[in-house]
């Protein structure tokens, strides 16, 4: 992973850096806030590890600042504080993790193996249905298809295959909206979505697809592909939130998470109380159960009354939808999505 740490203690800053780096991964180290931004601007990280508790601008101020402008880079809090209060408050204001100091390299390992897991999660899952197969399923539900892909692929009943020009998205948006003139329930299936991103930034193919989604709203499911050795898995979460909904890409964001989802199952089978919850989570720890169960409860998907949990109708619904995903991943389904699926070139 692309690592970027943040602390004033120089110390721990380095000694932290280099353990990560023993485990292979890539570190960039800033002492300070501004500094920090600085290194955002330059280049994409797959995570952040900022201390909490630094002179002039803290954690809380850098993760507003990511929230706002890098809303895909999750951000893991560092604290030597370490409360429910503390957790609580930085869910609140977006972390997607907390680390109290001191900490072991176990617990920083099985955090970022967390991050790894929901990078996964919202780029469509290990083993999604090859395109043509998705194409064909969708085609059975009676909608039409229109598949854009490069690959030379056979016709089948439903589904209308046609080359995108990958440099020129204008190109792109002019034959969907030609074939939805013709096709007023349609679903649109995009592969290489990686080749659009190298030839323009991020930004404008993140607004090129919200758009292409806003198209399709009502008419049909928009999937796009990537190959995932050619697309950073900040690029890769960036697309999957571009390509779902405003609700749909905040119910993904909370049910990323392991945690998050090992607790919304156990409260499927019924109320559940802190000390259930945490031991189906897995968790020794109070405050960082606290920290994932106030995002379930704030999400919706939880209720919490009086000293139980109890899963709520929406919370349903999200159980019901991880197991359409999970069918998505072995059969393909009618829904949209980004899913990585790797070129042969």
């Amino acid at each position: 992973m692309r690592l970027l740490v943040v602390d004033d203690d120089a110390v721990f800053r380095e000694e932290l850096a280099e353990l990560l780096r023993d485990d292979r991964h890539e570190v960039t180290v800033s002492s300070s806030v501004p500094k920090a931004l600085e290194e955002l601007a330059a280049g994409e990280f797959d995570a952040i590890l900022s201390d909490l508790k630094m002179p002039r601008q803290g954690g809380l101020d850098l993760l507003r600042e990511v929230r706002a402008h890098y809303p895909a880079t999750p951000l893991v809090m560092v604290t030597g504080y370490a409360t429910v209060e503390t957790a609580v408050a930085a869910m609140k204001a977006g972390a997607a993790e907390y680390l109290q100091k001191p900490f072991k390299i176990e617990q920083v390992r099985e955090v970022l193996g967390h991050l790894e897991q929901e990078s996964r999660f919202l780029a469509g899952g290990d083993h999604p249905p090859g395109p043509d197969a998705l194409a064909r399923d969708w085609s059975r539900e009676g909608d039409a298809v229109l598949h854009l892909t490069t690959r030379a692929v056979r016709a089948s009943p439903g589904v209308t295959v046609e080359v995108p020009d990958l440099k020129n998205p204008s190109a792109i948006r002019e034959q969907v909206v030609a074939f939805l003139a013709g096709h007023p329930k349609a679903g649109l299936l995009l592969e290489d979505v990686d080749r659009l991103l190298a030839h323009h930034r991020r930004e404008d193919i993140l607004a090129f697809l919200d758009d292409l989604r806003s198209r399709l709203e009502g008419r049909g499911p928009l999937v796009v592909t990537f190959d995932p050795r050619r697309i950073s898995a900040a690029s890769a979460r960036d697309v999957r939130a571009a390509v779902s909904g405003p609700a749909t890409r905040l119910t993904l964001e909370t049910l990323a998470n392991p945690v998050r989802r090992a607790v919304l199952r156990r409260a499927a089978d019924g109320p559940c109380s802190f000390t259930e919850a945490l031991k189906a989570a897995g968790l020794e720890d109070s405050p960082k159960l606290a920290f994932h169960l106030r995002r379930l409860v704030d999400d919706g998907l939880l209720a919490h009354e009086g000293e139980n949990y109890r899963i709520t109708p929406k919370g349903k619904e999200a159980v019901h939808w991880l197991g359409e995903m999970d069918s998505l991943a072995r059969h393909g389904t009618l829904s949209s999505g980004a899913y990585p699926h790797a070129r042969a070139d």
